[in-house]
This record gives structure tokens, C-alpha cells and sequence, in this order.
């Protein structure tokens, strides 16, 4: 009886691994143990950095909210605290892309939570 050899099988899976590591620097996109190792590697930065992505934007959206309250004489805390004592309900990425294109209508609303702390 001859030896199963799964040659097909075998190449099919190699196949796979090398072409997700297409554009790898050096020998990991073209030896098959170091290209499956760094696909390892890149596939669970994917997973965890798809949802470390939406905290790096919430981070950057309070800092460019912070800095457009500070101009208008406010902290990033009391900003928020007088949005939410008048009722305003402005999610943050909608406040920063004010804060960065639209400043009078930020510091409309700069206005509005100055009035609504000192209440």
C-alpha cells in the first residue's frame, strides 16, 4: 500500500498562509514557518485593534474638545456637565468635528453650558 503523501492539501494551506503575508518585510512573506507566525501575530493585532480603534477616537475627540473649550474659557469637564444640565444631548464626535469646523456654533454651545453651570 503506498504512503498518503496530501501534497494538494498541503500546498492549498501554504498557499493561503503566503498570500495573507504578501507584502511582509523579508523572509515572512516568502519561508512558510516565519510568514505563518507573523500571520498569527498580524491577525490577532486586527482582532484587538478594531476595538482598541474606537478608544484611540473617543481619546482624540476629547482632546480636540478640550481644546476648543479651553478657548472659549471652559474645562472639557464643565463643558460636558453644562451640555448635560441644559438638556443637550451632542454625542463627542459631533462636538469635535464643531470644535475643529465650526467654532461659532462651538462656542454657541460653550455659551449655553456656561449659563446652564452658573445656574
Amino acid at each position: 500500500m503506498p504512503r498518503v503523501k496530501g501534497g494538494t492539501v498541503t500546498r492549498k494551506r501554504r498557499k493561503k498562509v503566503l498570500k495573507l503575508a504578501k507584502g511582509y518585510y523579508g523572509s515572512k512573506h516568502t519561508l512558510y514557518k516565519v510568514a505563518n507566525q507573523q500571520v498569527m501575530k498580524s491577525l490577532m493585532y486586527a482582532f484587538r485593534d478594531r476595538r482598541q480603534k474606537k478608544r484611540d477616537f473617543r481619546k482624540l475627540w476629547i482632546t480636540r474638545i478640550n481644546a476648543a473649550a479651553r478657548i472659549n474659557g471652559l474645562s472639557y469637564s464643565r463643558l460636558m456637565h453644562g451640555l448635560k444640565l441644559a438638556g443637550i444631548e451632542v454625542n463627542r464626535k459631533m462636538l469635535a468635528e464643531l470644535a475643529v469646523s465650526d467654532a461659532n456654533a462651538f462656542a454657541e454651545l460653550a455659551n449655553v453650558a456656561k449659563q446652564n453651570i452658573n445656574k
